[in-house]
């Protein structure tokens, strides 16, 4: 499926300014990107459900723009568990194979399959009010499953969820993607999802396309800037500094300074910016993590098996994403290491100069 040269307004306000983008068919494509990026009304113009202010809709060589959505091989789930509350999980499960006509038997055998594979056998008698938020998301991507349609839409259906629930989830959406025969299109806020999911990952930034391309692809080489900032939570650390007068070590603004990889000294730039993953910055030294810095905690966060360690360094604000449990005192001086190599570079404009390597 494409969408060409399509933009999107409402009253005075350009929602999605003209991109195009071509969904991997038979894949899952992620769309991430912040909140009012966009998603929502790409995934309603994609269901018909919005016209386009300019561009076309194709797919299969038909235009498909002018198309109702009750024309259209889509099903849609939204962040709402949004379920019949008089009919049980059965018939929840079943109410689009019987709009669609099919027999006794294969209703049947359709919604214990689909049962089976959400894990909700058991609860095929209860009504939604009787189930958690997990099991009433599960019971509506199963009716929407149900409708075994051609173009599957999920707009951030785990975000009302709590930590465990949507870990547990989002490992078994991608199981059950890869299983249907169907395009995926999957609306999300966060890294960590898009590159979980796998497959294809479209960066959407206040109503513009930044980059496609597959997950792990786009991670490690971010075309710009923006797209870094997308696909980095926590956010992502700008190391401020200036080049030596050589060209060939950046100096940090508290004195220390970092060799470059010997493939920046050819194109060192005085604009050029700097930026590292908090996961990047370690505890401890190691000869492929052998740069340091210094800087002052300002407050650290346990998360689980992470500690999140914010602190003030070389005139900047920086996150760490230290893996374990750590104690650190408000105020306390800490030393964090990284590579050189992990280094994002960009140019003055925001364009990447090379991204991760491997």
């Amino acid at each position: 499926m494409q969408l060409l040269d399509v933009s999107f307004r409402a009253g005075s306000e350009t929602w999605l300014h003209p991109f195009s983008l071509t969904l991997a068919e038979k894949e899952i494509n992620v769309v991430l990107g912040a909140t009012r990026s966009g998603k929502t009304t790409l995934l309603r113009i994609l269901a018909g459900l919005e016209r386009p202010r300019s561009g076309r809709l194709v797919h299969d060589g038909q235009d498909l723009t002018g198309v109702p959505v009750r024309r259209r091989s889509v099903a849609m789930v939204y962040q709402q568990f949004i379920n019949y509350p008089s009919l049980t999980v059965f018939e929840n499960i079943a109410s689009p194979l019987r709009v669609a006509g099919a027999g006794k038997n294969d209703i049947q055998m359709q919604v214990a399959a689909l049962a089976e594979l959400l894990q909700l056998t058991p609860m095929l008698t209860r009504y939604p009010a009787e189930l958690s938020g997990g099991q009433q998301q599960r019971v509506a991507l199963a009716r929407a499953l149900a409708r075994n349609a051609d173009l599957l839409l999920l707009d951030e259906p785990l975000v009302n969820l709590d930590y465990k629930l949507r870990e547990g989830l989002r490992i078994e959406l991608a199981q059950i993607f890869s299983q249907r025969d169907a395009t995926v299109v999957y609306t999300t806020t966060d890294p960590q999802e898009a590159l979980q999911l796998g497959g294809f990952t479209h960066v959407l930034h206040e109503g513009r396309l930044l980059q496609s391309g597959r997950a792990l692809d786009v991670f490690r080489h971010p075309a710009t800037l923006d797209v870094a900032r997308a696909f980095s939570d926590p956010p992502l650390n700008l190391i401020p500094g200036r080049f030596d007068p050589a060209g060939r070590h950046l100096l940090l603004a508290d004195g220390s300074t970092v060799p470059l990889p010997s493939w920046l000294v050819a194109r060192a730039a005085p604009d050029t910016i700097f930026a590292l993953r908090p996961y990047q910055l370690t505890l401890t030294s190691r000869n492929d993590a052998r740069c340091s810095i210094t800087g002052v905690v300002e407050l650290a966060e346990i998360s689980g098996s992470e500690t999140y360690v914010h602190l003030t360094a070389a005139r900047a604000s920086l996150i760490a994403q230290l893996p374990g449990v750590h104690q650190f005192e408000l105020g306390q001086r800490c030393t964090l290491y990284f590579a050189p190599e992990d280094l994002l570079c960009f140019q003055a404009d925001g364009t990447l100069l090379r991204g991760l390597e491997g």
